[in-house]
């Protein structure tokens, strides 16, 4: 039974459906965005219209008021990656994050040193940015894996030159929730003078993030993947070594220490910052809650026979599940489901593409292995009720 809502004076055409339970959709794309939290919400409602400042205003008590609100933002994330504040500038995400990371430092430093060194299982907007820089001259050379999804550090020792000026690596995989071996990786590139990048977008919130014990240089988040507001991400840029600039790759006002200029979102901030605040709090024990439904999950699929996990499951995240439906088409498995289940074949990003995972393609699966998997990711609003539903509509369509 379906019971209907018409539109009010403000939105006559609306009509609203509340479906039987069963037909409301099981979300488990939590590594393509999370919803917000109310306590986020919560804490952003009044940088909208009460206390609407600027925070560049310095000489009236409302820009004082969202320039305070932005400081103590920028104190709860860095507290939650353990940097300093002032080693924190905002961006819009961590698409943009990247791009000022790798562009900046190149535009800074190519002229010295033009050797990128980044894996071929990197997010598009690592993997893209190098692409563009390779017109302006800068030499990019790709780290390969196999079908675990770890890199290797020895592959690294090889390739690792004084020429080399940076290294990437993401800390988290976001389509197999693999964990890179980060700080080995991270010394190999100091003991040739390289700078060290790590998209950490996937990690932060999931697992306990230190860019200290990490030993990197600059490291990137995004407030929508921990359950913030989407249009919001920082990028640390480390302190400690005198050689550490960048060159803005956006102009205008000087904002954010002169390197992201434009007026900043002060609600989408003040979200970002409660959200890395409620992380700290919660994120070991929601870690483990949702690990627990994760591998009740698995265990279920995989008894459905012909079903492996792709990628390492020693080391990755807690919350997502790369799998190979073997002999079918993801896609086709996903459309008999007719929406109750939200999933994905790959990145978020890249969906709109019909190629398959570029990451699976580079760990050396085969073309129809990548066309035949789902990545399912959970979050803290998951239930033991929704990943038995999970279950039987992928038992149903398969």
């Amino acid at each position: 039974m379906q019971i209907a809502f018409s539109g009010s004076e403000f939105c006559p055409n609306l009509v609203v459906i509340l479906k039987p339970m069963a037909q409301i959709p099981v979300y488990l794309d939590y590594n393509a965005t999370t919803p917000v939290d109310k306590k986020v919400l919560d804490a952003m409602l009044p940088f909208f219209n009460t206390n609407f400042g600027n925070a560049a205003s310095s000489t009236h008590v409302e820009g004082w008021k969202a320039k305070a609100a932005v400081d103590i933002a920028r104190n709860q994330v860095a507290q939650l990656i353990s940097a300093n504040p002032e080693e924190l500038i905002f961006t819009s995400g961590a698409t943009e994050s990247c791009n000022l990371a790798i562009q900046g430092l190149f535009e800074k430093y190519g002229a010295i040193k033009n050797e990128i060194i980044v894996p071929s299982t990197e997010h598009p907007a690592v993997l893209d940015t190098c692409k563009a820089l390779k017109r302006k001259g800068a030499e990019i050379v790709i780290l390969n894996t196999n079908r675990s999804g770890r890199l290797d550090p020895d592959d690294l020792k090889k390739k690792v030159t004084e020429k080399t000026l940076l290294v990437c690596a993401m800390l988290v995989n976001n389509e197999t929730g693999v964990i890179q071996p980060i700080k080995e990786l991270v010394e190999l590139a100091h003991l040739h003078n390289a700078f060290f990048f790590c998209d950490a977008t996937q990690a932060t919130g999931k697992i306990h993030v230190d860019v200290n014990d990490l030993g990197v240089d600059m490291l990137c988040l995004s407030a929508h993947k921990m359950y913030g507001p989407k249009g919001t991400g920082g990028l640390f840029v480390g302190r400690k070594s005198p050689r550490m600039q960048l060159s803005p790759i956006i102009f205008g006002g000087g904002h954010e220490s002169a390197l992201r200029s434009g007026t900043l979102n002060v609600p989408g901030i003040v979200g970002f910052g409660k959200s890395c605040e409620i992380a700290s709090q919660e994120m070991m024990s929601l870690a483990a809650d949702v690990s627990v439904l994760r591998t009740s999950f698995e265990q279920q699929i995989l008894d459905l026979g012909s079903v492996y996990i792709n990628g390492s499951t020693k080391h990755r995240v807690g919350n997502t599940s790369s799998l190979c439906f073997e002999g079918r088409k993801a896609a086709d498995i996903i459309s008999k489901t007719q929406g109750r289940l939200c999933v994905s074949v790959g990145s978020a990003c890249s969906s709109a593409s019909a190629q398959p995972s570029h990451v699976l393609l580079a760990m050396g699966f085969s073309k129809a292995e990548a066309e035949a998997t789902i990545r399912f990711s959970f979050g803290k609003y998951n239930t033991k009720e929704e990943v038995a539903r999970a279950v039987e509509l992928i038992r149903l369509a398969i």
